[in-house]
């Protein structure tokens, strides 16, 4: 794994190992099939940002569950721009349903505030949002966030799902960027 990388015009240090990712991982895992020994929930994540981290957790999940995805984007560069765009909706009757939204970071909260108004709309019988990064410093919408892996810093990261203008998507491990 390199200490750091180059993506465009922006350079990176390593932030998180991939073990530290799937440790964390490993933990939420765990706080769901407690939580979920008994029902089927439908997870939900958000992408493109969480299809690493959905991959990786719902391997880990003991209970029955269900997966179907949403797209949204409020990201432009390095930055949130607030302005949500869902691409992608949910094709499942969901009412009654126990929800896990899976995000990959939950950092200003402006997506989530707008994707879990739209989805109670449709009735679930809960909802419950899992988070593998959280930056609480950032946060300006109230979320309640249930399951979170790893608290971090208000910094830009790339890696593990998360991007730099489609970039270091790929990568196994989470880096910061290097000002």
């Amino acid at each position: 794994m390199p200490q750091t990388i180059t993506l465009s015009d922006r350079s990176f240090r390593l932030y998180i190992t991939e073990s530290e990712i799937q440790q964390a991982i490993k933990e939420i895992a765990e706080q769901i099939n407690v939580d979920y020994k008994d029902k089927t929930p439908l997870i939900i994540p958000v992408l493109n940002g969480s299809f690493m981290f959905a991959s990786d957790l719902v391997k880990q999940l003991n209970c029955q569950c269900e997966i179907s995805f949403i797209k949204a984007s409020s990201y432009q560069g390095t930055s949130s721009s607030g302005d949500l765009q869902t691409l992608i909706g949910i094709n499942e009757n969901i009412s009654g349903r126990d929800i896990i939204l899976l995000e990959d970071i939950v950092d200003t909260g402006h997506t989530l505030s707008k994707i879990i108004p739209t989805i109670k709309e449709l009735n679930p019988a809960s909802i419950r949002v899992a988070t593998l990064l959280f930056k609480p410093a950032a946060l300006k919408a109230e979320i309640e966030t249930d399951y979170i892996g790893i608290e971090i810093a208000n910094k830009f990261i790339v890696g593990y799902g998360l991007d730099y203008n489609g970039l270091g998507r790929n990568l196994k491990e989470i880096y910061q960027e290097i000002k």
